[in-house]
């Protein structure tokens, strides 16, 4: 078997002696060969000259932005049934992929489980979320969460080390002092269904949405793999509704009720449209400002080993 391992040498988690070692368990399976991705957007040409030259598998080492690079060079060209396989050997902050698929947030312990899978034969085809263009694993989201990410962005490239409490701040920086509150800008639209004066559009492709440290944040329970896109959004941005519906994300099965959300589920296609521009963001990437934005789901579009 010929793999690709993709290396983010700036991952959080690894220390480039681990990614040796990493290496060396990899090789023992596979014909594997190393690149570092070397800046953003990187790790996409990397994977799709690898599907390109008929790799078995690629190995993402790094965080979820890595990961979404991966899988996007290897859908470049769309769904294709000879594509490589892809595993997740997690290296960042938050590795909400893996940890979704259930896999260890040790990278020594992750590789020791992908050796596993291999030697057994064993793998799994998840479904994806596209938007627009891009395609995404677990989330995506326009408005303030999207707002959020860009300042997490902005200060990482001040040398600031991604933290859940760096998002924490980014979060009630934005909310208390940058954030319009009074002026909903955005409008969902799913087959006859329509929403409007929308603050935030938060989309989910599986549960949790994401993690702040070790607790899992659950916007949406019923989101799956298996299942099409789940939404929530919510009509006010008044301090107590949200204060209201903080502690019920951190349940496993919340109950977010009230006149002011939308709740959606299992969509297989939706258009977010807004009134002016605003931020949009897929697995933790900044993408810039959009006035319409068109998801749709994609059932077992990637095979992972796990």
């Amino acid at each position: 078997m010929r793999a690709l391992l993709v290396v983010n040498p700036h991952a959080t988690a690894t220390t480039q002696r681990e990614r040796d070692v990493l290496a060396r368990a990899l090789g023992s399976e596979t014909k594997v060969d190393v690149a570092e991705t070397e800046g953003r957007g990187h790790a996409i040409a990397l994977a799709r000259s690898a599907r390109d030259d008929d790799v078995d598998l690629i190995v993402a080492l790094g965080g979820d932005g890595t990961v979404n690079e991966v899988v996007n060079g290897l859908l470049s060209d769309g769904r294709r049934g000879d594509l490589p396989a892809l595993a997740v050997v997690p290296g960042g902050s938050a590795n909400v992929f893996g940890r979704s698929l259930g896999l260890s947030t040790d990278p020594i312990e992750a590789t020791s489980d992908i050796l596993d899978a291999l030697r057994a034969g064993r793998s799994r085809r998840v479904g994806l979320g596209l938007a627009d263009d891009r395609w995404f694993l677990f989330n995506a989201g326009v408005g303030f969460d999207a707002d959020v990410v860009h300042r997490v962005e902005a200060r990482r490239h001040e040398g600031v080390d991604a933290s859940a409490g760096l998002y924490l701040r980014s979060a009630l920086t934005e909310f208390l002092m940058h954030s319009d509150r009074r002026h909903p800008a955005l409008s969902v639209h799913a087959g006859d269904a329509r929403h409007d004066k929308l603050y935030f559009v938060i989309v989910s492709n599986t549960t949790p949405w994401s993690f702040f440290n070790r607790r899992a944040i659950t916007l949406s329970p019923r989101a799956s793999f298996d299942t099409g896109l789940d939404v929530v959004a919510t009509r006010s941005m008044r301090t107590s509704t949200l204060a209201r519906w903080i502690p019920q994300i951190f349940r496993a099965d919340p109950h977010l009720r009230g006149r002011a959300l939308v709740a959606e589920h299992d969509l297989p296609s939706f258009v977010v449209t807004a009134s002016r521009p605003i931020g949009l963001q897929v697995d933790g990437d900044y993408l810039g400002k959009r006035t319409s934005v068109t998801f749709s789901a994609h059932p077992r579009v990637l095979r992972v080993v796990a």
